[in-house]
């Protein structure tokens, strides 16, 4: 039992332990995972194409077997060295990238399938809950191919909800999907699983897509581990310059510390880190750390210009040729050569080792 935020305890319902998985006998797909998630939790793996999150998603759902290290599913050893427990025995509910309906089954088929210990009676009550509760009562009778890709994904979901699953595993589930019914299809299901109280895995490289969803964010760099917190830690103090570019625009300009705060060409920044007096760091700074105003004085100049509705986000060009971005309302612009001076308004400080530092 762990407590959530409010205290209550709460079941560890997966729980991975230093785990290990090769496709190739040199080559691990990834390297000592270890991530839990206790019950009613979603959690996102994130991270690039290549990165293991597939492969961690398989070893949960028992489609790979693990080369070290332990996979428990509600307190039961599900995958170890020596152990496998097959995939139809550990009760997990999958989500594929492509849904993976029986195509020659209607909607009331698909998502009645993996019902059938239960009575006829039973398993069409199930079956109507479920269909209610993904809002598509009235379409029973209809084969996947007459179902829009949003309705084709709810019925997945039924189905893969059906069983009363220990918890459900989701591969990338709104790749195909266009944007604007992307975000309509993320609430929808983010709402489903907070109201069935469903623990959730779910495989994305698109952060705001895991900042929407997860309470906790797994980010898998070449099949490590770099990274496993709540999305506002991961965006506002990431561990490493991997994840603070993958999760959102990030620059990073040289600084030193002195007399308690770290100078840079912008500004100071507050000293916040583990470094030391005259150390030289590299500050990650965001867009929404900086504030840009017009000036005559100053040698920054803004080069670019993107317009992003309700914003504009400005690369600046700083006098020893850094770049660093800035994003303002849109209700005014700069023009691009536009000299501006620069006023810092992080409320943090987010310090990486300086190159020439690391070397020395």
């Amino acid at each position: 039992m762990t407590p959530d935020q409010q205290g209550t305890e709460r079941a560890t319902i997966l729980d991975l332990q230093n785990v290990t998985c090769h496709y190739q006998a040199n080559q691990p797909a990834v390297q000592n995972i270890s991530i839990t998630a206790q019950e009613g939790e979603i959690i996102c793996l994130l991270g690039p194409s290549g990165c293991g999150k597939t492969t961690t998603l398989r070893a949960i759902a028992g489609f790979e077997k693990v080369t070290t290290g332990d996979v428990f599913l509600n307190g039961q050893l599900v995958s170890s060295a020596n152990t496998h427990i097959p995939t139809e025995r550990r009760r997990v509910g999958m989500v594929f990238q492509d849904y993976a309906l029986f195509p020659h089954l209607r909607v009331e088929e698909n998502v009645s399938f993996g019902l059938q210990a239960l009575s006829r009676t039973s398993r069409h009550e199930r079956t109507a809950t479920m269909l209610e509760l993904v809002g598509l009562t009235g379409f029973e009778q209809r084969y996947p191919h007459e179902l829009s890709g949003g309705q084709q994904q709810r019925v997945a979901l039924a189905r893969a909800l059906a069983p009363n699953p220990v918890i459900l595993l989701m591969d990338e589930p709104f790749s195909n999907l266009d944007p604007d019914m992307t975000i309509k299809m993320r609430n929808e299901l983010y709402r489903l699983l907070r109201q069935t109280n469903t623990t959730a895995v779910l495989v994305t490289h698109d952060h705001q897509e895991a900042f929407a969803m997860a309470d906790r964010v797994a980010v898998l760099q070449d099949g490590i581990l770099v990274q496993y917190d709540t999305p506002e830690t991961i965006y506002h103090r990431p561990t490493c310059q991997f994840v603070a570019e993958f999760v959102g625009k990030a620059d990073f300009i040289p600084g030193v510390i002195q007399h308690g705060t770290i100078e840079t060409e912008i500004g100071a920044f507050p000293n916040q880190g583990r470094y030391q007096g005259n150390s030289k760091v590299m500050v990650m700074v965001r867009p929404d750390d900086i504030k840009m105003s017009q000036s005559t004085s100053n040698h920054a100049k803004i080069i670019s210009r993107q317009f992003r509705g309700s914003q504009h986000l400005y690369a600046i060009e700083l006098p020893t040729g850094h770049i660093v971005h800035s994003v303002e309302p849109s209700d005014h612009s700069y023009e691009v050569n536009t000299h501006v001076s620069l006023e810092i308004i992080a409320t943090h400080t987010v310090l990486f080792e300086h190159p020439t530092e690391s070397t020395s």
